[in-house]
């Protein structure tokens, strides 16, 4: 049980290094603000989920998902049981 839970402290280091350096690479939201009349809509902004940047998105939330459901199962270890 001790071994299972290193690995999982382990996974866990792992992943926050990688869903940091992903938050990190990601272009702000406000990088298209330069267009103060208008509308903004491109071909780009429209089709930004099959681009790069959309997947570093998807992934960015699919991490964030195993991230708090990894804390979740080892918050539960630490937890006293009564």
């Amino acid at each position: 049980m001790e071994t299972l839970y290193l690995v999982l402290v382990i996974l866990y280091i792992i992943l926050c290094v990688a869903l940091t350096a992903i938050v990190l690479k990601q272009e702000g939201k406000n990088a298209g603000f330069g267009a103060l009349s208008g509308s903004t809509e491109t071909y780009w902004s429209k089709n930004k989920n099959r681009s790069a940047e959309g997947k570093l998105v998807l992934l960015t939330r699919v991490l964030a998902a195993v991230f708090i459901i990894l804390s979740v199962v080892l918050a539960l270890k630490v937890w006293p049981h009564k």
